[in-house]
């Protein structure tokens, strides 16, 4: 009696079922539940490869005794299947190439519309191909040469003259053989390259090989694909050309695809379609207006006018509309943000101080700053230009603090979380306090340790673009 009957069961038969049974129950399961004629049926599959699975194990003797003894235990170590897939199976009973489009199979049912499942396909090869942001908002044709395998022209992917490419009789053609070994009361199963044809399934002699491809089927050739770059494509866009990967005799053509990757710029940053750009203008074009020009990705220059009165800011942010990057398979633009730094004058620019009474009477009044109470005691205070020691004298005093509250703070953690205290006051409450103290510290070490002055960055901006003022600058395309 089987030790097991999950395979009978499979198959819809009985544990003393002969061949001829077991080879009816086959075909009937295998005719029922083929992924052809289940196609939208996505469990289909599995259960034919199933019931293959069954027929190939329960249809050789060997292995039908040693599942009758051990079960599928005995059969682990080898995948049970011998090598053989199921639509190699379907084939032997049916013939054609394993589905219902083709071959004995498809003329009983009139082809059915049912699809031809054909050879398996290649892997597809992948490349990055990285592109500037000029080419991005112009669009290229890029001529890129790749290596591929192909079927070789002389022999026909044989491998050798007609008739002399012989099936490998010790793997029966599949390149790998089944072995068995023996463990205790258990039977192990397991397979290996064939050592006869080194895994080919075939055998073909030293004097009939293809002299062009040395038997491998296949030649190396050269192909020059053209890249079609589209305006406005992103990082992470793929281009696939269908079919041009390697070829292998009895395989589809694997596909080649080629990821856009854009390098970054030296001038603009780009953000889905809007570009950034930063802009020096002097103190005088600031206040009283001017003009500046922007050379642009496409060679034009953008002549900017900022309007006399406008004031512009240290780190103000000013948009140009649809001057930023095609919409990718659209006809609009994305915007351009222009993110200004003003340029001061250098120390003592002018002699005259009558310049200075000058520029009183012409700037707006200053505002009413602090001022100390009539009684306080005052003293005049000189202001210095900090030079590059001194900077890193109060660079390393910043640090010398921040190394200094943390190493407090450890300490403090680890005398004040005794048994006693943390009863008392709660270790959670109390470690909770000196971490929110350590990422304070370590936030203002990060800081203030990188200088004194703080660059404008286009975070602000980022955060909501909405926020970003308008300008009503006049634009020019030069």
């Amino acid at each position: 009696m089987a030790k097991d009957s999950k395979l009978y069961d499979l198959l819809g038969v009985a544990p003393t079922a002969t061949e001829a049974e077991l080879k009816k129950a086959y075909k009937v399961g295998a005719l029922k539940h083929h992924p052809d004629k289940n196609q939208h049926n996505p469990d289909a599959e599995e259960k034919f490869k199933e019931i293959s699975r069954a027929y190939e194990i329960l249809s050789d003797p060997q292995k039908r005794q040693i599942y009758d003894q051990y079960g599928e235990e005995g059969l682990e170590g080898g995948g049970g299947a011998g090598g053989m897939n199921a639509e190699d199976l379907f084939s032997q009973f049916f013939g054609g190439g394993g589905g219902f489009g083709g071959g004995g199979f498809g003329n009983m049912f009139g082809g059915g519309g049912m699809q031809q499942r054909g050879p398996p396909k290649a892997r597809t090869i992948h490349h990055v191909h990285k592109v500037s942001l000029e080419d991005i908002y112009r669009g290229k044709v890029s001529k890129l040469a790749l290596q591929k395998s192909v079927i070789c022209p002389k022999c026909d992917g044989r491998g050798g003259k007609e008739g002399a490419v012989k099936k490998c009789a010790g793997c029966d053609g599949h390149g790998m053989k089944t072995m068995m070994r023996q463990m205790g009361p258990m039977i192990q199963r397991f397979q290996t390259v064939c050592p006869d044809c080194n895994g080919e399934g075939e055998i073909i002699r030293e004097k009939d090989k293809c002299k062009a491809c040395n038997g491998k089927k296949t030649t190396v050739e050269r192909k020059v694909l053209h890249v079609h770059v589209d305006r406005g494509v992103r990082s992470g866009h793929k281009i696939d050309f269908r079919g041009e990967g390697d070829q292998t005799p009895g395989v589809q053509p694997g596909d080649v695809v080629f990821e856009i990757e854009q390098k970054p710029h030296d001038r603009f940053q780009r953000k889905d379609d809007d570009l950034f750009f930063h802009a020096e203008v002097d103190l005088a074009t600031a206040l009283a207006g001017g003009t500046i020009f922007v050379e642009h990705l496409d060679e034009r220059w953008l002549s900017v006018e900022i309007l006399p009165g406008e004031v512009i800011s240290p780190g103000s942010v000013k948009m140009i509309r649809g001057q930023g990057m095609p919409s990718y398979r659209h006809h609009d633009h994305g915007n351009l943000y222009i993110q200004f730094d003003v340029k001061f004058p250098e120390k003592n620019w002018t002699s005259d101080p009558a310049a200075f009474e000058a520029l009183k009477t012409i700037l707006p009044p200053p505002e009413e700053g602090i001022k100390p109470p009539a009684d306080a005691m005052t003293e005049v205070a000189d202001l210095e230009d900090v030079d590059a020691s001194q900077q890193a004298r109060a660079q390393g005093a910043v640090l010398a603090f921040g190394l200094g509250v943390l190493l407090h703070a450890s300490f403090f953690t680890r005398r004040f979380l005794s048994a006693s205290f943390a009863s008392s006051v709660g270790y959670d409450t109390l470690y909770l306090f000196f971490m929110i103290a350590k990422c304070v510290t370590i936030v203002a070490f990060l800081k203030y340790s990188k200088g004194f002055q703080i660059l404008p960055s286009w975070n602000a901006c980022d955060v909501n673009i909405n926020e970003c003022q308008t300008s009503n600058e006049r634009v020019w395309l030069g």
